[in-house]
């Protein structure tokens, strides 16, 4: 009985697992680096790796004793894929935003 996979979107739910992220962009990291970043135990550590693996989000590999973690970016474009729809209705909502401030200070001048 395995627990179901996490995708993309439940990973980058837990602001610790975007902080992850954040340092694996930097660079390729081990477990031990990546835990002195937070005030969470080393597995609690292991646990969000885990989760962000399963979502294709980091990848490791065994160099010696250590297990390096790298950033896999490609997941994130479903996110961004996502976020674009929602764009336009900022899109609309800061040109209506525009449109009343012209209007008001052409309205005062």
């Amino acid at each position: 009985m395995s627990a179901a996979k996490h995708d993309v979107f439940q990973a980058i739910a837990d602001p610790t697992r975007r902080e992850v992220l954040r340092l694996l962009a930097k660079k390729e990291m081990p477990i031990s680096s990546i835990a002195t970043h937070f005030p969470i135990s080393r597995t609690a550590v292991v646990k969000h790796l885990h989760i962000l693996s399963e979502a294709k989000l980091v990848s490791s590999r065994k160099e010696g004793r250590e297990k390096l973690y790298t950033l896999q970016p490609e997941p994130l474009e479903k996110v961004q894929e996502w976020l674009s729809y929602y764009e336009q209705f900022w899109s609309n909502k800061l040109s209506m935003l525009k449109h009343l401030v012209e209007n008001d200070e052409q309205s005062k001048g």
